[in-house]
């Protein structure tokens, strides 16, 4: 007997769609834990939620708050999911009292924030009074628990792929959980290993969120999470979810990705349209071109595909911009939510030989030649 996932309603007030809400969106999209069953943000209640992320409609709607959710749906979810990741510390008074309501009403939460809530004695107290569980996705793994980089990485020999960007919350994850998705459609063993919550809320067996760790534990924390998946799942293929952009001076993420997976190739994510870094108005963003020479300065790997975000892009543009990059850069450019990821998968059996041959196997097995 199958086991059902567990069914949420996503917070996400003020920014479903945008780029702080990129939990909710992710969580929307794809999650192979929780059955999204609706959002709340006040600013787009009544809406469709796959509507507003510029697809189909998926009948996943939009609420103005948690009572106008509970009074409409016909269940009371398990699980109440905090889907926004501020650059805040702390939640407000506000929503803190949202997360008490839903624990009144018998809902489980779920937080991807620095802020654990499973330390917070008012919501340690009533979460117990109310019988629900406090799920922290961020708190990262006891000392004793942590790993320090090792060399192992050498032991795998599978392909290693990561998915870094030009900058925060432009489409890493998202790119990389769809080209996860179409490999494994075409028959080919592919794990994910994510390094960010939303990426671990979505339901990656592998990784953990690497902000949250000592700096020292970094790379040897995503080495050991590539190692793991390499030695139990057997994959043909390995991806990794970048954080941030190597050029970024906030953040050290992708430097701690591209040592501890030492990948094989890498796809680069970037927003066109995007004038200054996410969260960061005073700082221009950088070119293709630029992070392209970075990442190859500083890593082994090539950078073998460049995949787009195609905010504040018409579809025109969008292919437009392909097709340029394509010609200036000599690499398959696409946007894998508006054009698929068939030209990702034809790059990576182009620089790959024995994930060529596997899927052409595989494509040879699900098309059996007609019997003369």
């Amino acid at each position: 007997m199958a086991i059902l996932n567990e069914t949420a309603i996503v917070y996400c007030e003020n920014q479903f769609g945008l780029v702080d809400g990129k939990t909710a969106s992710g969580l929307v999209r794809h999650s192979e834990t929780y059955t999204v069953v609706g959002v709340i943000d006040s600013s787009l209640a009544g809406k469709d939620a796959g509507e507003e992320l510029g697809g189909k409609k998926n009948g996943i709607p939009i609420f103005a708050n948690l009572k106008d959710a509970l009074s409409k749906l016909s269940i009371v979810p398990d699980c109440y999911i905090y889907g926004k990741a501020p650059l805040e510390a702390s939640i407000s008074m506000e929503e803190r009292n949202l997360i008490l309501e839903a624990m009144e009403n018998g809902m489980n939460i779920i937080s991807g924030l620095h802020q654990f809530f499973s330390e917070d004695r008012e919501f340690v107290n009533t979460a117990a009074r109310n019988a629900v569980g406090i799920k922290d996705i961020r708190k990262p793994p006891q000392l004793q628990d942590l790993h320090v980089f090792t060399g192992k990485r050498s032991e795998v020999t599978a392909p290693v792929v990561a998915v870094l960007g030009t900058d925060c919350a432009c489409g890493k994850r998202t790119t990389a959980v769809e080209l996860n998705k179409a490999l494994n459609s075409l028959g080919i063993n592919s794990v994910l290993v994510a390094t960010g919550q939303s990426g671990l809320m979505q339901g990656a067996m592998y990784g953990l969120a690497i902000d949250a760790l000592v700096s020292q534990f970094v790379v040897g924390e995503i080495e050991n999470a590539v190692v793991q998946a390499f030695k139990i799942e057997k994959p043909d293929i390995i991806l990794v979810e970048g954080q941030s952009a190597v050029s970024h001076p906030a953040f050290m993420g992708s430097l701690g990705i591209l040592k501890g997976s030492n990948p094989d190739g890498v796809i680069l994510q970037h927003p066109p349209a995007r004038k200054t870094r996410c969260d960061f108005p005073n700082l221009k963003m950088p070119t293709v071109e630029s992070e392209i020479k970075l990442i190859e300065a500083i890593s082994q790997a090539k950078v073998m595909a460049i995949t787009l975000n195609h905010e504040d892009l018409s579809d025109k543009e969008v292919t437009d911009i392909m097709a340029i990059y394509e010609k200036k850069f000599k690499l398959a450019a696409t946007d894998v939510l508006s054009h698929g990821c068939q030209k990702l998968v034809q790059a990576l059996s182009h620089h790959f030989i024995e994930l060529r041959q596997t899927i052409k196997q595989k494509r040879s097995i699900k098309t059996p030649a007609m019997a003369a």
